[in-house]
């Protein structure tokens, strides 16, 4: 049987954690806010060392992913879920609890897939609850869109970096190179770009190196590899006080979600004169490729992708603020998507 409970949390409109003896579900689902609209974020399934652990992921996430919308313009709010186990024990029972568990809060989270869950497993959900997407036969996997949105943005660093987007014989050094990664490699490669990479799965490691013509090196060397590029692609906080002295790469722009451990780490990255995409703004990809499921008409990938057009415009913009202003691009990020949250509450504020 099912079992939700409350997690208060500050700042946040709705935790809650879901126990089910039977499946063995261990849960959390986190609603950080729905004022732009209904919270849309992934279904992560990892083996945390402790439910504290996967709490401060998923308020993490779901927090990333209110800002990731709003800068994106799309009319949604932000939220995530995560399910704590071992990712080599899934079962249908299991996923079906968790589509109980969505469908709990009425429609103000919306699930996808994300870290090892599939468009498989969303179809199972999917017989639980409407409030999935990402299903095939729609938007289907959004890891495509993920990495060609990053392409997108990734034009936009070079530019504002080296003052041409041109990728022939620069390098880039590929922190994860899974179902998102391995397709940003492939992109950037058959632009002349040279790709050094590692990955946790040796197998994934070395067939993205074949595809690619690229170099391996051992995931605790990528990060301080003479490169022009960084590209964390795997989990977050990777860019931190620790690995940020020893980064060569005069730009980093990657796939994964919260690459910065805290909010110090973007004024850090500015001092070391190391340009960063701000990951929200980068990686929206997938999520507005998955939004364009719930717009009238339906899902239409040619409407998606020129939406996705934006990622490069959005971070001109972005760039422009921190310069203006003289602050992290982090920061300039954040004040970008404030606006329309910011005028969102202001309005309902009004109409109260």
């Amino acid at each position: 049987m099912l079992e939700i409970t409350d997690i208060p949390v500050a700042g946040y409109e709705n935790v809650k954690r879901a126990i089910d003896s039977e499946t063995g579900l261990h849960a959390i689902i986190a609603v950080h806010s729905t004022v732009l609209g209904p919270a849309l974020g992934g279904l992560r399934l990892w083996e945390y060392a402790s439910e504290e652990e996967a709490l401060t992921d998923v308020l993490r996430l779901s927090k990333g992913m209110t800002y990731k919308a709003s800068c994106a313009g799309l009319a949604l709010g932000g939220g995530k879920s995560v399910m704590i186990g071992n990712p080599g024990m899934k079962s249908d029972a299991l996923f079906a609890s968790m589509g109980e568990f969505v469908e709990s809060f009425g429609g103000s989270y919306i699930t996808a897939e994300d870290v090892n869950t599939k468009p498989s497993d969303m179809a199972v959900i999917a017989k639980q609850t409407d409030s999935v997407v990402g299903l095939e036969g729609k938007s289907g996997n959004p890891s495509p869109k993920t990495a060609w949105g990053c392409f997108l943005g990734l034009k936009a660093c070079l530019e504002q970096k080296f003052g041409s987007a041109d990728m022939k014989d620069k390098v880039f050094a590929f922190e994860g190179v899974g179902s998102v990664g391995s397709i940003y490699a492939k992109l950037i490669a058959e632009q002349g770009g040279k790709i050094i990479l590692a990955d946790i799965k040796d197998e994934a490691a070395r067939r993205v190196a074949e595809e690619t013509g690229g170099t391996i090196v051992s995931p605790d060397a990528i990060r301080s590899v003479d490169c022009d590029v960084y590209a964390p692609c795997a989990l977050g906080g990777s860019v931190n006080q620790e690995t940020i002295p020893s980064i060569k790469a005069r730009v980093i722009c990657g796939a994964a979600n919260n690459q910065l451990l805290d909010e110090n780490d973007g004024v850090s990255l500015r001092k070391h004169g190391i340009l960063y995409g701000p990951d929200y703004v980068v990686n929206a990809g997938g999520l507005i490729n998955v939004y364009n499921e719930l717009v009238p008409g339906g899902y239409q990938e040619a409407r998606a992708l020129d939406e996705m057009e934006m990622i490069y415009e959005n971070l001109k913009e972005i760039f422009e603020i921190s310069t203006q202003r003289n602050i992290c691009t982090s920061k300039a990020a954040d004040l970008f998507g404030d606006r329309r949250i910011h005028a969102a509450r202001d309005l309902v504020s009004e109409n109260a």
